[in-house]
């Protein structure tokens, strides 16, 4: 299996499957001697982490984080980091009825076609499990990007919408609630939902939002490698991600040219931000904000129609622990991507001026 691997400088190479003995990675091209702040990782781990609210799956685990190598006396060393986090809560019974079969909406299907074998078990390396080392891994190039701010929340959840601009928020209000909407009025509301969506054993999709500040000016190199490419890139990676804009988006269709452009200041700073940060593929001083669409979570514990390893129609039922809406959790995956893309850019930055 190839691409395991994500960046250029600053790297992670990720390991482990759902129901293997534990995931981890090797993150490589971190620079020396920076100060890390283990409780700051798992911290990261525990907003990532299952079973930490009624509206997301009941699997237990405390996802602790051991590093093995590339930090002395509390130092980064510049060689590589490795780290593991240990499975303790698989329930791999759970997925015995997918054996022979394929969930559909799932990578069932296509890793088998594609291997020749899959681990079933929970999706294996397909599942959004593989996330917890990218977690990690973001939070040690959050704590390389010193001044950058990095905020992820819930903007959306099916059809339910947080209406306010992202600068009206307080965004010290995402982690007061299990949803992670700064809103309190629309998070409740959006808690609601998602827990009757469980009621019916069914699944939502949703929206997360994410807004990166005091991004220094010159990120990003103007042909293949813009900065909105790699956070595109970087977002799709994520599993159930459907759907990446920045800026104006799919709303900056409906503008004409002299709408939408973002007027000077004298001081190089723009009156509005509708190019999201970002001009010509590097990064212009301006907030970084986007949006990513996530799907609702394929495995749903309705009964339901799909084909076996023969091709014949067979009904089974959905079993096992799942998030009823993925987006609560993935905020903090979120906001490691974008760390690990800020990282890598940076890191060319360096380059260039050497």
């Amino acid at each position: 299996m190839a691409g395991n691997t994500f960046g250029q400088l600053f790297k992670l190479t990720s390991f482990g499957e759902s129901h293997g003995r534990a995931l981890g990675g090797v993150i490589d091209g971190c620079p020396a001697g920076i100060m890390l702040d283990i409780e700051k990782i798992q911290l990261e781990l525990n907003r990532r982490k299952p079973g930490q609210s009624a509206i997301v799956t009941q699997r237990k685990e405390p996802d602790t984080v051991e590093i093995y190598s590339g930090i002395f006396e509390g130092k980064t060393t510049g060689t590589p980091i490795g780290f593991a986090i240990h499975n303790t809560n698989q329930k791999s019974k759970d997925y015995s009825h997918i054996k022979d079969s394929y969930r559909p909406s799932h990578a069932d299907y296509v890793y088998d076609k594609k291997y020749g074998f899959r681990d079933y078990r929970g999706g294996g390396r397909s599942s959004a499990r593989e996330t917890a080392s990218r977690v990690v891994a973001g939070a040690i190039a959050k704590q390389f990007l010193t001044n950058i701010k990095i905020n992820a929340f819930v903007s959306q959840v099916g059809e339910m919408k947080l209406e306010k601009d992202y600068k009206e928020l307080d965004f010290s209000k995402i982690e007061a609630n299990p949803v992670r909407c700064p809103d309190m009025e629309t998070a409740n509301r959006m808690e609601e939902y998602i827990k009757s969506i469980k009621k019916q054993g069914d699944t939502i999709g949703g929206v997360i939002t994410c807004v990166i500040q005091n991004v220094p000016i010159g990120l990003g190199e103007p042909v293949f490698d813009k900065l909105h490419a790699a956070l595109g890139g970087a977002m799709l990676s994520i599993n159930a991600v459907k759907g990446f804009e920045y800026g104006s988006g799919f709303h900056g269709v409906t503008m004409k040219g002299s709408e939408h452009n973002d007027s000077y200041n004298s001081d190089g700073t723009t009156t509005t931000n509708l190019s999201g940060g970002i001009q010509g593929g590097i990064s212009n001083g301006m907030d970084i904000y986007f949006n990513v669409a996530f799907k609702p979570v394929a495995t749903v514990l309705q009964s339901y129609e799909t084909i076996n390893k023969e091709g014949e129609k067979v009904t089974t039922q959905g079993k096992g622990r799942h998030d009823p809406c993925v987006v609560p959790r993935a905020v903090p995956i979120v906001e490691a991507m974008a760390a690990m893309v800020l990282a890598d850019f940076a890191l060319f930055a360096r380059t260039n001026k050497i």
